[in-house]
C-alpha cells in the first residue's frame, strides 16, 4: 500500500425540485433510513459486537506481543465507503483478515496505525471477506463466528477439504462479492489457499473486469 491512491469525485448537476414533491420525500426517505442488516440478512448491531470482541481478543497479539506496523493508512482515508477489493497474500487462515480489520476499524476512527484501541468501541461492520464455504461452515463453532463478521463463502472449482478437485464454479459467487462491494469493502485472496506458492486463481481478475471499482 506504498502507492499513492488519489481519488477525485466527478461533479454532480444540480437539479431544481418542487419542495414537498413526491421526489424529495423519497430522498429524505433513504437519506433518513437506517440499515438494521448487512445485505447478507445479518443483524448489524450482533456484527458489530462480535467485531469488537474478536479485536479485543486478538489486540494483545498484534499490537503488545508482536508490533504491527501499519505504513500507508492514510490512503485508506480518500477511499469511497463501497465498492473497494483489496488483494491480499493468504499466509493463514485467520490473522490475515483479523489484521486488515483492525486496520479498516482505526482508519474509521481516522487513525493511521493500530496503537489505540479505541477504535474496537465502534467498529467498522461494513468490510468483508472471501473464504472457502467448507472452512467456514464446515469447521466448527469458531469459524461460523468469523463468518457472521463478514465472510462471503464461495465453493473453491479446484479444492475443498485441503485436497485438489475438479468441479464446476460457484455460479452465484460473483453475486454475492457485487452485493459485499455494494456495501462495503471487500478482502480477497487470489490464490484461494495457505499454500505457499499457490497458483493465483482468475477469479480476482474476473471481478475487476466486470465491476466498476477501486482495487489495492
Amino acid at each position: 500500500m506504498s502507492k499513492v491512491l488519489k481519488i477525485k469525485k466527478a461533479p454532480r448537476k444540480r437539479r431544481l425540485r418542487k419542495k414537498g414533491g413526491p421526489k424529495s420525500r423519497k430522498s429524505l426517505r433513504s437519506r433518513l433510513r437506517i440499515n438494521i442488516k448487512d445485505p447478507f440478512g445479518n443483524v448489524l448491531v450482533l456484527k458489530r459486537a462480535l467485531t469488537g470482541l474478536i479485536g479485543l481478543a486478538t489486540y494483545p497479539g498484534f499490537n503488545i506481543v508482536n508490533k504491527t506496523k501499519v505504513e500507508g493508512a492514510k490512503h485508506l482515508l480518500k477511499l469511497p465507503k463501497t465498492n473497494v477489493l483489496f488483494i491480499s497474500n493468504h499466509q493463514t487462515y485467520y490473522a490475515d483478515v483479523i489484521v486488515l480489520y483492525h486496520i479498516f476499524c482505526s482508519v474509521k476512527w481516522r487513525f493511521k496505525n493500530i496503537n489505540f484501541p479505541l477504535y474496537l468501541l465502534v467498529p467498522r461492520v461494513n468490510s468483508y471477506y472471501i473464504a472457502a464455504e467448507e472452512t467456514m461452515k464446515e469447521s466448527g463453532l469458531l469459524p461460523k463466528i468469523f463468518s457472521y463478521a463478514g465472510a462471503v463463502t464461495v465453493k473453491r472449482s479446484w479444492r475443498y477439504k485441503g485436497e485438489q478437485v475438479k468441479r464446476g464454479a460457484d455460479f452465484k459467487a460473483p453475486e454475492k462479492i457485487e452485493k459485499a462491494l455494494g456495501f462495503g469493502w471487500v478482502i480477497t485472496f487470489p490464490q484461494g489457499t495457505t499454500s505457499p506458492k499457490a497458483p493465483i486463481q482468475k477469479g480476482s481478475a474476473s471481478i475487476i473486469k466486470a465491476l466498476s471499482l477501486i482495487h489495492i
